[in-house]
C-alpha cells in the first residue's frame, strides 16, 4: 500500500494562511503561508510549461534564500526531484553532478550567471532561470497550477549528492517519506511546533541546512529566517532580539566557536532560544561547556545525508552528564553496532554503526555498485565506527572510512588525491586530515616526486584550488621519497598519520 503525499505548504495555507511562514534576511522579504502557497503554485506553474514534468531533475545553484525553498515545493507539487548544489564547488565538480543528475533545469543566483551558462552548454541543460527579476516575471506571468500530480510518499523528492570515496560524487534518493519521518524523528525531541521561529544559517544545499530545523519547523507550520550567509555578529543579533524571537538553531561545531567569538556573544540574551541543535562534526566537550555556562545547553546529535538525516539524539539535559555522546536512536530508526562480519558487538565493544528504517535512502541514482556494497538486508552501512554505553547512549569513536570533515563539510580523500595525480610531477600522493582549531580538521596532502622532477608546495596547492572546492583543498602539503604500504600494496594512512600527526604534537 502507498500513500499520497501531502502539501505541507498548501496545508498551513487553508489552516492559518496570515501565518508568517518565511523571512529572507539577505532582502526583508516575508511571506505568509498563503502568500508564499500562491507564489509556490506560480511557480510550479512556470516549471510546467518548461517541460518539467514527475521525475524531472531541477538543479538549483544559489547562496540561501526563500526563493529555493519555493524551487523545493514547487518540485514537490509537479512529482518532479529537486536537486541542491553545493556553491563551492568548481564547474568541472558541477559538470559531473549535473550530467549524472540529467537535470533539464538549472536555476541560479545571478553570482553564477557566467558558470550556468558555461553549465548549461556542458551538460546539455534544456533551461535556465535566474533568481532576481525574470525568476519574479515567471511568477507573475504564470497562472496559478491547474492540477497537481499524484505524487506518493515512496517517491524520490530529492537527490543531495555527497562526495564519494571513489573519487565520484554520489546522489543519494531522498524519498518524501524519507522526509516525512524526520520531521518527527527530529522534529520530537527538538520540541518543533507552529510557535517555532528557526534561524536557518547552515546552507541549504546541505542536508543540515534543509532539515535541521528547516524543512520540520515548515512542516509543523512555524516560521523560517534564511540568512544568505552565516554571519556571527548578525546571528546573535537576531538571537538577541525579542522582537523576533528565535525558539531554534542549528550550527556545525564550527558556528558556535565563531558565535563565542564573536565581541557581542557575553552580551547576548539568549535565553529565548529553546532548542540549539549541533551535528556535522564531532562537538569539543570545552565548547559545549562555555554554551552550558550561558544557560544553552546544546543538542548534539548524528545522521548522514542518507538517513534524512536524524539517527542518534541527545536530550539537552543529558548534554553534561554524557559529554561527547551523540545520544540515543531516534523515534523512527533501528540502530546497530556490529563487527567485521556483520554480528552486533556487546556495549562498550567498538564496531561499525548501521541504521536501518523509514528514513534510510533506497540508494544512490545511477550508482548500482555503491547501492550493492553500502546496504546488507536494510542496514545501511554508516562507515563510522561507534560504541554503545551500558545506558544506551551511543558514541562516534572514529571513521572506519578516510573521510575526515572540515567546518561541517565531507572530505572524502581519494577525490583529492585524484586531482593531485594529475600532476605530472607527482609519483604518489595521499590526503589525511589534520586537526585545525578552526575548522576541526583540514587537509593534508603527502606526495612522492617523480625522480627529476620538481614541484613546490604552493603549485601543488593552486592546482588543487582551480579544480576542486576551497574547503576541499590540502592547506600543507609534505614530501617523502615514498609512501608507505602495507603488504597488499595499498597505501598504509595509519603510518602516515603517526609520523605527520602524531609528530607534530610531540
Amino acid at each position: 500500500m502507498t500513500f499520497r503525499y501531502y502539501d505541507w505548504v498548501a496545508h498551513h495555507a487553508r489552516a492559518h494562511g496570515h501565518k508568517t511562514a518565511a523571512i529572507d534576511l539577505a532582502t526583508q522579504r516575508r511571506f505568509t503561508y498563503s502568500e508564499w502557497d500562491e507564489r509556490i503554485d506560480r511557480l510550479a506553474a512556470h516549471l510546467a510549461s518548461l517541460g518539467v514534468a514527475r521525475g524531472e531533475r531541477v538543479g538549483v545553484l544559489a547562496p540561501n534564500t526563500t526563493d529555493t525553498l519555493e524551487v523545493q515545493f514547487a518540485c514537490f507539487r509537479l512529482g518532479a526531484i529537486f536537486v541542491p548544489l553545493n556553491i563551492r564547488l568548481t564547474v568541472h565538480e558541477l559538470e559531473f553532478i549535473l550530467t549524472d543528475a540529467g537535470a533539464r533545469l538549472l536555476v541560479y543566483d545571478h553570482e553564477f550567471d557566467t558558470m550556468a551558462v558555461d553549465l548549461k552548454a556542458r551538460c546539455n541543460i534544456a533551461h535556465l532561470l535566474q533568481y532576481g527579476a525574470p525568476y519574479e516575471q515567471a511568477i507573475e506571468a504564470s497562472p496559478r497550477l491547474e492540477q497537481r500530480n499524484d505524487v506518493q510518499m515512496t517517491d524520490v523528492s530529492t537527490i543531495m549528492y555527497t562526495s564519494g570515496t571513489t573519487g565520484r560524487p554520489k546522489g543519494a534518493m531522498i524519498t518524501h517519506l524519507m522526509s516525512f519521518i524526520n520531521c518527527i524523528n527530529l522534529g520530537l525531541p527538538a520540541r518543533i511546533t507552529p510557535s517555532t521561529v528557526h534561524l536557518s544559517v547552515l546552507p541549504l544545499f546541505h542536508t543540515g541546512g534543509l532539515n535541521c530545523y528547516t524543512n520540520p519547523a515548515i512542516h509543523a507550520g512555524g516560521a523560517v529566517l534564511i540568512m544568505r550567509a552565516f554571519d556571527p555578529g548578525d546571528a546573535l543579533r537576531l538571537i538577541g532580539d525579542a522582537n523576533i524571537g528565535i525558539t531554534h538553531f542549528f550550527g556545525v561545531p564550527s558556528i558556535y566557536q565563531f558565535l563565542c567569538q564573536h565581541p557581542a556573544f557575553p552580551h547576548t540574551d539568549v535565553s529565548r532560544v529553546e532548542v540549539a541543535g549541533v551535528g556535522g562534526a564531532p562537538m569539543p566537550v570545552p565548547l559545549l561547556k562555555i554554551w552550558q555556562e550561558r544557560g544553552l545547553a546544546l543538542m548534539q546529535g548524528y545522521g548522514m545525508t542518507e538517513t534524512s538525516p536524524a539517527v542518534l539524539a541527545l536530550d539537552p539535559e543529558d548534554a553534561a552528564r554524557k559529554a561527547g555522546s551523540t545520544g540515543k536512536p531516534v523515534l523512527h530508526a533501528d540502530v546497530k553496532i556490529v563487527d567485521a562480519d556483520g554480528a552486533e558487538v556487546k556495549p562498550g565493544e567498538m564496531g561499525e554503526l548501521w541504521v536501518k528504517g523509514p528514513n534510510i535512502t533506497p540508494g544512490y541514482w545511477n550508482r548500482p555498485d555503491a547501492n550493492k556494497t553500502s546496504f546488507t538486508d536494510g542496514w545501511l552501512h554508516t562507515g563510522d565506527a561507534a560504541r554503545m554505553d551500558e545506558e544506551g547512549f551511543y558514541y562516534i569513536v572514529d571513521r572506519t572510512k578516510d573521510m575526515y570533515i572540515s567546518g561541517g563539510e565531507n572530505v572524502y580523500p581519494a577525490e583529492v588525491e585524484d586531482v593531485l595525480y594529475q600532476l605530472p610531477q607527482i609519483a604518489e600522493a595521499a590526503v589525511i586530515g589534520a586537526p585545525d582549531e578552526t575548522w576541526g580538521e583540514t587537509g593534508m596532502a603527502i606526495v612522492a616526486v617523480k625522480p627529476g622532477q620538481t614541484i613546490t608546495e604552493a603549485a601543488i596547492v593552486a592546482h588543487c584550488r582551480e579544480r576542486l572546492a576551497r574547503f576541499k583543498c590540502p592547506q600543507r602539503v609534505a614530501f617523502v621519497e615514498a609512501l608507505p604500504r602495507n603488504a597488499t600494496g595499498k597505501v598504509h594512512k595509519p603510518t602516515l598519520r603517526r609520523t605527520f600527526l602524531e609528530a607534530a604534537d610531540a
